[in-house]
């Protein structure tokens, strides 16, 4: 049977089939951002760091609120054990940075010809951090902000500042839920939207605008990130670099999400656009019942690795991989998600770190069958009290993936 809600309607009838879906979904309180700043300081004065240094980013938006990009000038915060904020930032910045500021805090400011390095050490001690202190750095941090400061004070001792920013953020509270929540019903619907107006000849890049659209329809800024493969490019896992048009038979995979309030989405669905194969089936089969075989997996207190394990193992009993060898999965099972697209934990082979509430991670053991053809089933799911919950209900089937 040729698979249903596939190539249904024109572009112009799928994208009046959107709207917004944000209009409920509200931004990060700053009671949050300073819960969260609480936090990471009853962990470092417990673990013996006595201050961390956020770059801008990720690290820096989750504690204090503030949206900044790295650049080749430094711009970040440092977060000691005890007391407020201290922002550091080009002097000619600090103007732009007010406007930014959620949290309170002084923004130190250096000139162009002056070393933010000196200046870092110059707050330490102002702060009454002592030359020997520990501080923890940013691991998005670039290298020469990292050797900078060590050149800067020889005496520092510099860690890697994952040990707070990772123990805080990995558990997700419910406000970080519902937003997540929110961006993954939106990105399902534009997954729908998108599938039902596939026809034979069109070009992956005109499926990825869109697929911006059907975004932007339903209340984002458009995708956050678009992968859209035809054919044999479906198993090379986040794409190859020739676009392609569609025909009939081909395996269709769409890898999308989009950001609200901060937060991201991130859906995968794979179908076959007309009559799948009695082999397409096969391996479409296989495909979800690894991705389930992951989430019974998924229970407090279970290590991460154990989520993947149980993915390999179950690929292993159909005669695929074994390992990362293909057929079979090429990559880890799965992904935490939240302010960045791949953060901590992650659902690999060697990653001990125990599932708890709030944790949140993608499920994608994808299927690659090398020249042929490849499948990736991608959903999210939450840890709660009594185990995972989805995001998103998985596909259906590969005859009716969106039922």
């Amino acid at each position: 049977m040729t698979t249903i809600g596939i190539g249904t309607q024109t572009p112009e009838q799928a994208l009046g089939t959107l709207s917004d879906m944000t209009t409920a979904l509200k931004p990060i309180k700053t009671e949050e951002h300073l819960a969260r700043i609480a936090k990471a300081q009853a962990y470092m004065h417990a673990n013996n760091i006595d201050a961390i240094y956020l770059n801008a980013g990720s690290n820096l938006t989750y504690f204090t609120g503030m949206k900044w990009y790295a650049s080749e000038r430094m711009v970040g915060a440092i977060l000691p054990a005890t007391g407020d904020v201290q922002y550091i930032a080009p002097y000619f910045e600090i103007g732009t940075l007010n406007g930014f500021k959620v949290i309170e805090g002084p923004i130190h400011g250096w000139q162009e010809h002056e070393s933010p390095y000196a200046l870092f050490v110059t707050i330490l001690n102002q702060l009454a951090i002592s030359d020997t202190a520990t501080i923890g750095i940013d691991e998005s941090a670039q290298f020469f902000i990292f050797d900078g400061i060590n050149k800067a004070q020889t005496g520092l001792k510099l860690v890697n500042a994952k040990e707070v920013t990772a123990h805080c953020r990995m558990h997700k509270s419910d406000n970080e839920i519902a937003l997540m929540q929110g961006a993954m019903n939106m990105t399902l619907a534009v997954h729908q939207a998108t599938a039902s107006m596939l026809y034979e000849g069109i070009s992956t890049t005109e499926v990825e605008a869109f697929i911006k659209q059907a975004h932007q329809k339903v209340g984002a800024p458009g995708n956050y990130f678009c992968i859209v493969l035809f054919g044999v490019a479906t198993s090379f896992p986040h794409g190859v670099k020739d676009a392609q048009v569609l025909k009939k038979g081909d395996m269709v995979l769409i890898d999308t999400g989009c950001r609200v309030h901060d937060y991201l989405s991130d859906i995968t669905r794979t179908y076959v656009f007309g009559e799948p194969t009695t082999r397409q089936r096969q391996f479409w089969d296989m495909e979800k019942a690894a991705q389930i075989a992951a989430f019974d997996a998924a229970q407090i207190g279970v290590p991460c690795e154990a989520v993947d394990g149980a993915a390999r193992d179950y690929l292993a009993s159909q005669g695929l991989g074994p390992e990362y060898q293909t057929p079979g999965c090429p990559h880890r099972t799965g992904h935490g998600i939240g302010l960045d697209i791949h953060e901590w934990p992650y659902l690999v082979g060697g990653n001990k770190t125990p599932l708890a509430t709030g944790m949140c991670f993608s499920n994608e053991p994808m299927l690659v069958i090398p020249d042929e053809f490849g499948i990736r089933l991608e959903d999210h799911f939450y840890m709660t009290d009594s185990g995972p919950r989805w995001f998103t209900e998985p596909s259906n089937s590969i005859d009716n993936p969106f039922g």
